[in-house]
């Protein structure tokens, strides 16, 4: 084939991609396993090789890692948190170049793979900010002169596994705020998108050796999940895995690491809804749902999946809807005007087909598009019109997470009723929303306070995200990203999620001459 990094510009030198590439580093660049090809969704040509590790190398990094985190966790937090912050402003400086990868390797926009970049940026900024407030608490103790108190300490390595679609910002989520907890980190990135993995291990790498830092605590192992993944989910030496992914593969995750009663932290499948209620502002209604429908070619966690909507305003909106699919822009990513890139696959291409076969015979109907597109324009086979279907909750394909664009129109409530009978249907609303396995983001579009709160109370929505007149997509920073239910309840970036990536230790000091024991228990004399 044809290679790609011939016509990608100077950004591959600039980010250290050569033609072969090592896929291991634990502090030196390892790799003597099977080569993987990398192709690029965009025309279906090789970008570069990789070298993919062998299990001896795999435990050597492991070790490494080790040996890394047992340095760093001496490191004053603050003095992690300047790493960090080193590390932000290189990504900063690379923005472009990293981003210009991103579309090539994983297919987005260019502005989504520069905005996947800023997101690293941003949580970079983020961690410095927390290295000074990893805070424990004071406690009250029931026995006199005594303190009380708890403290965070540093964990160890910490696996990160991360998936095609964010196939950098998922790490940094990860990397930023773990290594100023004082841990170091193993990734194994998915074998789609290895060299953007390559090109991040890199400039950490770099900053670290600036740094007179270890630089293994940026440690990397590309290679199959049924040799080297498995061996991650085994190994002792990595007390935290945080992996997203599949509802499958979070189960197989769980199930291994808890078997040796390690931690995990799971972000995996999103069947994500939003409901649009009589009182909704359609226009804004329209563009939230377009962007977290087709954005990143249906190829996000996030990605809006099911509408809702009332039987009243129903027909106006998929009238609206299917009016601004027409215009949707298809392509190659690279070109600033496309808005919508391809599969990253021939296979992901060819599991959309077999979707809508599916939500035929049980008895949906296409409304709009969903075939794949063919012509000089869509080289290599991996572009389709993205395809609204009109559908059943109750589908068995519509309860399952379809990792492409199709979105599953679903109507609630009736054409006649009057406004106090529609506010009292958003109950039927929300147990539509909620009656699908996965329970990750979520959104609602109304200007009545009382479905608002409806939805966000404890009887609404039961994903771990929750919004009002925004979509289910595009995701925060600062707060805690993660789902319920099959989603695996794990929680990443921001809020006090940094607590999953230490260890909790309660302490209590004596600095009495007695020795009360709590609970008012008496022994002996």
């Amino acid at each position: 084939m044809a290679t790609t990094a011939a016509v990608a510009g100077d950004f591959l030198a600039t980010l250290g991609i050569e033609a072969t590439n090592s896929g291991g580093f634990g502090g030196d660049w390892v790799g003597s396993g099977p080569e993987l090809e990398v192709i690029t969704p965009i025309d279906g040509s090789r970008i570069a090789t990789v070298r993919q590790v062998t299990e001896e190398e795999f435990d050597q990094i492991v070790s490494r890692a080790h040996d890394a985190f047992l340095k760093w966790r001496r490191v004053p937090a603050p003095r992690r948190g300047e790493v960090v912050r080193q590390l932000g402003n290189r990504l900063r400086e690379l923005k472009s170049e990293l981003g210009a990868l991103v579309t090539l390797e994983m297919g987005k926009i260019i502005a989504e793979g520069e905005g996947e970049v800023q997101e690293m940026i941003d949580i970079c900024d983020f961690a410095v900010g927390l290295s000074r407030q990893l805070y424990g608490l004071t406690i009250q103790s029931e026995r006199p002169d005594h303190r009380m108190f708890e403290q965070w300490h540093p964990l160890g390595v910490v696996g990160v596994v991360t998936a095609f679609n964010f196939p950098v910002a998922v790490w940094s989520w990860n990397t930023a705020i773990a290594c100023v907890c004082g841990d170091s980190v193993l990734w194994k990135p998915s074998s789609q998108t290895p060299l953007t993995a390559i090109a991040c291990t890199k400039v950490g790498e770099q900053v670290c050796r600036e740094n007179d830092v270890d630089p293994a605590i940026f440690s990397l192992t590309i290679g199959k999940g049924s040799t080297v993944g498995d061996r991650l989910l085994h190994d002792w030496r990595i007390p935290l895995v945080s992996a997203t992914g599949s509802c499958q593969m979070g189960y197989r995750v769980g199930e291994v690491v808890g078997r040796r009663l390690g931690r995990t932290i799971l972000e995996l499948g999103g069947n994500n809804a939003l409901i649009v209620t009589p009182s909704a502002n359609l226009d804004m209604a329209l563009r939230t749902i377009l962007f977290g429908a087709v954005g990143t070619a249906g190829q996000r966690c996030t990605t809006t999946r099911r509408i809702i909507v009332h039987e009243s305003i129903k027909d106006e909106l998929v009238s609206r809807l299917m009016k601004a699919y027409e215009g949707i822009r298809i392509g190659d990513p690279r070109d600033p005007s496309i808005l919508m890139g391809p599969l990253v696959t021939r296979d992901a291409v060819e599991d959309l087909q077999n979707a809508i076969e599916r939500l035929k015979k049980e008895g949906g109907e296409v409304l709009y598009g969903g075939e794949p597109l063919q012509g000089p324009q869509y080289p290599g086979g991996h572009y389709v019109q993205p395809c609204i279907a009109a559908a059943k909750n109750e589908y068995e394909i519509v309860q399952e997470e379809t990792f492409a664009p199709i979105l599953y129109i679903i109507g609630y409530g009736k054409a006649s009723s009057s406004p106090r009978e529609a506010v009292n249907e958003i109950e039927e609303a929300v147990a539509l929303h909620n009656g699908v396995p996965q329970g990750l983001s979520s959104a609602i579009f109304t200007e009545n306070v009382r479905e608002a709160e409806y939805f966000l109370c404890h009887r609404g929505s039961d994903c771990g995200i929750a919004n009002v007149n925004i979509g289910t997509s595009g995701a925060e920073i600062g707060g805690a990203f993660g789902g319920e239910k099959e989603t695996g309840g794990g929680r990443e970036s921001g809020s006090d999620a940094w607590k999953a990536y230490m260890r909790r230790q309660t302490n209590t000091v004596n600095w009495s001459t007695e020795l009360p024991l709590a609970q008012g228990i008496k022994f002996g004399d």
